[in-house]
């Protein structure tokens, strides 16, 4: 959907499997931002990728106005600073909360995706380790949750951490279901489970989550090219 009145131009270079790019897409459709969507098909990239992203050369690249801004939660911030009056708030107003979201927000980025990415590609013993610091990491959300006793880590609404771990929330259930491998338990975590299924059913959220059936397509794909034998000389 093109732009158009005071948001300006605003486009979007993604694909609707990525955990990262649906980051981005949540926070548009939360704010009732219109946009472009461009399709990105992986391993090709295009040469309005190219220009954009030099740097990484990834998906998503968000364009407003001609000018490209890269990384997910990057954009995530940009959307909340450049439309700041159109509610909801993804980040808080008061100068400390705002710091512990980007801290919990980097927590997620540094310690949760690369263990959660250490169960995805991982064998044996070192899945079985990655899939230990993936339950330590959750349950250490769980805490947080625990201890605000809102809906969201945000507070009573969706906002910036949020928006973080549920962009790879469909990534990360359907992993368990290939790999059998439980991350977030339902005993242990009643706080986050409750909130797997609060923010999945969000209006804002449910629209814009990934297939589960490409999904599971794709990490099965992947798992089977990982335990292939390699091909003969």
């Amino acid at each position: 959907m093109e732009a158009c009145g005071e948001e300006g131009q605003v486009k979007l270079l993604g694909n609707t499997r990525s955990s990262f790019v649906v980051r981005v897409r949540i926070a548009l459709a939360l704010k009732g931002i219109h946009y472009e969507f461009i399709e990105e098909n992986t391993p090709t990239k295009s040469q309005l990728l190219l220009q954009s992203n030099p740097v990484h050369k990834k998906i998503p690249v968000l364009i407003h106005n001609g000018r490209p801004v890269c990384e997910s939660m990057i954009i995530v911030q940009y959307i909340e600073e450049t439309w700041d009056t159109k509610a909801p708030n993804l980040m808080p107003k008061d100068p400390y909360d705002r710091a512990i979201a980007r801290f919990w927000t980097a927590f997620v980025e540094d310690k949760l995706v690369l263990s959660i990415l250490g169960v995805f590609n991982g064998h044996g013993e070192q899945q079985l380790k990655a899939a230990e610091e993936s339950v330590a990491n959750f349950l250490l959300l769980e805490e947080v949750l625990q201890t605000t006793g809102k809906a969201y880590f945000g507070g009573d609404e969706i906002g910036l951490v949020d928006i973080s771990l549920g962009g790879i929330l469909v990534f990360t259930k359907t992993l368990e279901k290939v790999t059998n491998i439980v991350l977030i338990d339902t005993d242990k975590m009643p706080q986050l489970s409750a909130w797997v299924d609060r923010f999945s059913n969000a209006d804002g959220v449910k629209e814009v989550l990934p297939d589960r059936g490409e999904i599971f397509e794709l990490i099965t794909g992947w798992r089977a090219k990982l335990t292939s034998p390699p091909a003969g000389n």
